[in-house]
């Protein structure tokens, strides 16, 4: 394992970490704690020290288990949860400090832990990050002992650089990927002046950048690969990425001409990722041990050579980018 600087948080973390939003099964199936726990042991075992979760994942369920394992557990291992979205409905004013410390102290309760290594907004409306007393309430809970870090989750570009003008702000989770390359642009060059951690989150576009799904793959209907491509339940970027899914599935076409010779496109799509330095980490979800295997063979892959890189850009010039670069 590789490990990077998580910004001015001062942890050295895995490259390549785990998101767990479906740790516990397939999107939409229900949760199992057994399968939970074999992954994240799994995911330790081979070096990852980061772990993202969140309250909402599983109602509790997936920090639980991720707090269960981790005080097995011998090695210096991560966490960072996030919170908001129980509100309901979920708009800017349902955000006040108190329902965010409740939140907080329902985070510690389900994981088990005394404290949170990093808490992070989970991307609410763009109104919330003009509002300096919800910033403030996380010093706070620093100054109690409750957490020891803060970032967001967003979901715009706009958001991340509004979040990093608040000196508490130490780590901005944002949607990057091939398909998703905005925040290369400005962002980055903005967060490394301030040293904010970047966590690269839907790496694989919801898959869509393992290259094994066609135009005949079904999803089922609990699934938000089915139910949100048009944001029916949460922003449709989050959502193979926000691109149209036949048109994503003829871009990942053409992402096979690259490695002709690669049935499995992940470690590759991880590696594209992983080649800007501003990166801290990516946490690529699993819902099998095999899935973690995989994105993990991202580190014993041969290096990307630039005309790869190139091809590979080509790829979102040409098919991805009038779609939703100005979107996110």
């Amino acid at each position: 394992m590789n490990y990077r600087k998580l910004g001015k948080t001062g942890f050295d973390v895995s490259e390549v970490s785990l998101g767990t939003w479906q740790v516990g099964g397939r999107w939409g199936s229900g949760f199992d704690d057994a399968n939970a726990e074999k992954i994240i042991n799994e995911a330790i075992d081979r070096g990852i020290n980061f772990i993202d979760t969140a309250d909402v994942y599983e109602d509790g369920k997936s920090e639980a288990a991720v707090g269960r394992v981790v005080r097995s557990r011998s090695e210096r291992v991560y966490v960072a949860t996030k919170c908001g979205r129980f509100i309901n409905p979920h708009v800017a004013e349902g955000y006040t400090p108190e329902a965010l410390r409740k939140f907080v102290e329902n985070s510690l309760r389900n994981s088990g832990l005394d404290t949170l290594d990093l808490i992070q907004l989970h991307c609410p409306p763009t109104e919330v990050y003009y509002r300096p007393e919800i910033f403030e309430l996380f010093d706070k809970l620093k100054d109690e002992g409750k957490i020891l870090n803060f970032g967001v989750s967003v979901e715009k570009v706009e958001e991340a650089l509004k979040s990093i003008e608040y000196d508490n702000v130490t780590t901005v989770q944002i949607i990057f990927n091939l398909f998703r390359q905005r925040p290369s642009e400005l962002f980055f060059s903005e967060a490394k002046k301030k040293q904010i951690g970047i966590i690269a989150r839907v790496p694989l576009a919801s898959g869509l950048l393992t290259g094994k799904f066609s135009l005949d793959t079904v999803f089922d209907k609990s699934d938000h690969r089915y139910s949100n491509r048009n944001g029916e339940w949460f922003d449709k970027g989050e959502t193979f990425a926000g691109i149209d899914y036949s048109k994503g599935v003829k871009a990942v076409d053409r992402l096979r001409e690259v490695f002709p010779d690669e049935g499995n496109l992940a470690p590759r799509a991880l590696q594209w990722i992983l080649s800007f330095p501003e990166v801290s980490t990516i946490i690529p979800g699993a819902s099998r041990v095999e899935h973690l295997i995989s994105n993990l063979k991202t580190l014993s892959h041969k290096e990307l050579s630039q005309n790869e890189i190139d091809r590979m850009n080509a790829i979102y010039s040409e098919e991805i980018q009038n779609l939703v670069h100005h979107l996110w």
